[in-house]
C-alpha cells in the first residue's frame, strides 16, 4: 500500500485548504483512513479518521466542527476539509492507513504518506 498527500501550504487565520490522500496498491475500501499531524519537537496528534463505508467519521477535539474527512471510492483517495484554519493547525500533515480497533491510536495504522505541511499565518 502506497498513500501520497498532498494539498498542503501556506494560508492565513480562517482560510481553507483540501488535503487529498491517493491510495494505491490495495484494496481501498478495505482500510480505515485517517489523518494525523506532527508539529516539530511534539508528538503526533489525531486530527480525523474516516471507516470503510465512509459512514462513520472521527475528529480530534481541536478540528472538530472545522475539519471534515471525506473517501470517494472511485477514486481511491481520501480527502481533508480544513476550514477555519487558525496558527495552531500549522503541522505536517499525514495520511495514514490500517485497520485499528482504536481509530485514534496512532500504533495501529500500518501505512503512513510522506507528510505535507500546512502553515497558518496569522
Amino acid at each position: 500500500v502506497q498513500l501520497q498527500a498532498s494539498g498542503g501550504g501556506s494560508v492565513h487565520t480562517g482560510d481553507s485548504l483540501r488535503l487529498s490522500c491517493e491510495f494505491s496498491g490495495g484494496i481501498f475500501g478495505r482500510y480505515v483512513i485517517g489523518w494525523f499531524r506532527q508539529v516539530p519537537g511534539r508528538e503526533r496528534g489525531f486530527v480525523a479518521a474516516i471507516l470503510w463505508n465512509a459512514g462513520n467519521t472521527y475528529y480530534g477535539d481541536s478540528t472538530k466542527g472545522r475539519f471534515t474527512i471525506a473517501r470517494d471510492h472511485s477514486k481511491s483517495t481520501a480527502y481533508l476539509q480544513m476550514n477555519g484554519l487558525k496558527p495552531e493547525d500549522t503541522a505536517v500533515y499525514y495520511c495514514i492507513a490500517g485497520k485499528p480497533s482504536n481509530i485514534t491510536s496512532l500504533g495501529e495504522y500500518v501505512y503512513w504518506g510522506q507528510g505535507t505541511l500546512v502553515t497558518v499565518s496569522s
